[in-house]
């Protein structure tokens, strides 16, 4: 039978062993897998705080991470061509925020199920605005997934 502090120490060997291996693992994910941030944005320009500050969220991100903008609901309008060009300080304006995010890289996609609902056909989408596609909601990023939804 083992004594008491035996015990202890085995649990304590175990646990250290493992942080070691764990932060091992951490470090080198971290040399190959890069985290992602889903931003869901369902807000539409009824609610053009909420649009543009997944817009902010995403700016922000797409510095140091992966970033995926998927719209739907009632956000596919702000994504038409014709649709709305939201403004409010300090954000600034949702067209200029979907440039950018689009000029450094990131996808901003919009579900086709909605577009379909509120008649915005793939050629009335703002040029770089993909017609969302399942597979691209785990390809965009090969690490961890975050989702924020606005």
């Amino acid at each position: 039978m083992m004594r008491k502090g035996g015990l202890i120490f085995l649990v304590a060997v175990f646990a250290v062993g493992f942080s070691l291996m764990n932060s091992t693992l951490s470090s080198e994910a971290g040399n190959e897998a890069k985290e992602g941030v889903f931003i869901h944005i369902k807000s539409g320009p009824d609610e053009g705080h909420s649009v543009l500050m997944a817009l902010q969220m995403a700016k922000i991100m797409c510095e140091s991470k992966d970033v995926l903008v998927y719209v739907d609901v009632d956000g596919v309008s702000v994504l038409a061509k014709d649709g709305p060009d939201l403004k409010m300080e300090p954000f600034g304006s949702s067209r200029a925020a979907i440039g950018e995010l689009i000029s450094k890289g990131v996808t901003v996609m919009a579900c086709p199920g909605c577009m379909k609902a509120k008649g915005v056909d793939k050629e009335d989408l703002m040029e770089g605005v993909q017609v969302a596609q399942k597979d691209a909601f785990f390809e965009f990023t090969s690490g961890r997934i975050l989702s924020l939804t606005y």
